[in-house]
């Protein structure tokens, strides 16, 4: 039976990465996906067609805007290349209710699963439009997890300007990477937007093997 599922977390607990996987998964199995990615994600790539996460996996994807009906688009492609057998989408906090509306169509009428990846709350800890109504319509919810500094587990984002100091107002969307947002624990995300403190620059991943080197030493 096809369902509609959304994979929730905080930033950089590896959402994309889970999404390549289960794509590869099903074209592993002979089986055709079409994944879906929000026009306004300008991060990964100046080619807008490529949806790609932070270990350099890739692979190429349909952009929807917001106003685009995800129903008739999935139908078009399905005219145009045969049978789908999976529907996934990337940031998925970026839908609207009526594209929510529409994966429960996708899923109900065409009995096409939809795999849904995207953040929970904003930078002020309140729910995106997707991730609202994907929590009250999909049939399965997950999270996946990631750590804050702290050592506890991340479920919120801060957003921070250059001195590492929270960001307590502006849009809801404002397109960014680590040097934006940071995940944090639910405590430490009160302790950071009171103005009790400030979250240093996160260290930069060392290059594979400058990493292999040294756990060889």
């Amino acid at each position: 039976m096809a369902k509609l599922y959304f994979y929730f977390s905080a930033m950089n607990a590896g959402k994309t990465t889970t999404l390549l996987q289960s794509a590869y998964n099903y074209r592993e199995r002979g089986m055709r996906t079409l994944i879906l990615k929000p026009a306004i994600d300008t991060r990964a790539s100046t080619d807008m067609t490529t949806i790609a996460s932070r270990i350099g996996l890739n692979a190429q994807a349909k952009i929807f805007h917001h106003d685009d009906d995800l129903r008739a688009l999935v139908d078009a492609d399905i005219a145009a290349a045969g049978a789908l057998h999976c529907v996934l989408v990337d940031e998925a906090q970026f839908l609207s209710k009526a594209q929510v509306w529409q994966l429960t169509d996708i899923v109900d009428a065409l009995h096409i699963p939809a795999l849904t990846y995207g953040l929970r709350t904003d930078f002020r800890g309140e729910l995106f439009e997707g991730s609202q109504w994907l929590l009250a319509w999909a049939d399965e919810l997950h999270e996946i997890k990631t750590i804050c500094h702290t050592g506890k587990k991340a479920t919120m984002v801060v957003r921070v300007d250059e001195r590492g100091r929270a960001v307590k107002s502006g849009p809801q969307v404002e397109i960014g990477g680590n040097e934006r947002y940071v995940s944090v624990s639910r405590a430490e995300f009160k302790r950071i937007m009171s103005g009790e403190g400030h979250i240093e620059p996160q260290q930069p991943a060392l290059p594979l093997r400058d990493r292999e080197k040294r756990d060889e030493q």
